[in-house]
């Protein structure tokens, strides 16, 4: 099913047709959406944010594949800066739910006119888009659970057009390797993780797909203490007070976004950040 959302000045609408092919509750997501619009994202959607959208700069009309997008966090800042997105994924269910943020933040307000959201459930080694179709490319935290990644970065850079931009992120190395160490279930269950890349490693696979490498960062430091916690007693075990009580703490860091917090997280993303993200540039 795919469904696309086009902004006009008196609304949206939407059509739909059939295709082969730490969280917080419904509730507190749909506040993650409200927010302002252009350059600057607010705390509280920041918080969520793996890419930094000012190192990948989104504009209006600007073409986005959030590939693999999840429950659509970057899909949703994309579109708020006025952005087509291509909100893409296999999962039709985390689908349907970012339709439904998109109608919400339509709701609220918050989508500049002309900007356009869409939903499409597909393969991300056979991407159903002409060659160079995307002016940016967003695949966080995806290339990690595929088998066969040089194939899937061969069609980021297919769908990319000369000249654009892409934000890949994946775990990073030493907080993935005690996660591996501490619970088996964490990395072989269905659809888990199927490697653990070293920095070198990610960038050497962009570069020979033909990207140019530039920075990279780290993010979500307060995090990695918490898998940490979760795979020590048990990844699947929900109910452990004390990851009960961390993920109330990280579900009130991104709610409030203290100082306190922001201050220990800017430290421990160097040091311990739960995700590395390179920017990389395919040559025009």
């Amino acid at each position: 099913m795919t469904g696309r959302w086009s902004g006009t000045p008196g609304g949206w609408s939407r059509c739909a047709r059939r295709r082969r092919t730490a969280r917080p509750s419904r509730s507190r997501a749909s506040a993650f959406a409200r927010g302002g619009r252009g350059d600057r994202t607010p705390r509280r959607e920041a918080a969520v944010l793996t890419v930094d959208f000012g190192r990948l700069p989104v504009g209006p009309g600007d073409r986005v594949l959030d590939l693999g997008c999840g429950g659509g966090r970057h899909s949703f800042e994309a579109l708020r800066r006025g952005a087509d997105v291509v909100a893409f994924d296999q999962d039709a269910a985390e689908l349907e739910k970012v339709a439904g943020m998109f109608a919400a933040m339509d709701k609220a307000g918050e989508i500049p006119v002309g900007a356009t959201g869409e939903t499409l459930v597909g393969d991300a080694l056979a991407m159903p888009f002409e060659d160079g179709r995307f002016d940016r490319v967003i695949a966080a935290e995806v290339l990690e659970h595929i088998p066969d990644d040089v194939a899937a970065i061969a069609e980021i850079v297919r769908v990319l057009k000369p000249g654009g931009r892409v934000a890949v992120t994946v775990p990073s190395f030493l907080p993935e390797r005690v996660c591996w160490a501490l619970d088996e279930d964490y990395h072989t269950a269905p659809g888990g993780h199927v490697r653990i890349y070293t920095l070198a490693e990610l960038a050497a696979k962009l570069k020979s797909a033909g990207l140019e490498v530039g920075g990279h960062h780290y993010a979500h430091g307060l995090h990695t203490p918490y898998w940490w916690l979760k795979c020590a007693v048990g990844v699947n075990n929900d109910d452990h007070p004390l990851a009960k009580a961390y993920h109330e703490l990280l579900v009130w860091d991104i709610m409030e976004r203290p100082l306190v917090t922001r201050l220990a997280e800017a430290v421990l993303n160097p040091v311990i950040g739960k995700s590395v993200v390179l920017y990389a540039r395919k040559s025009a």
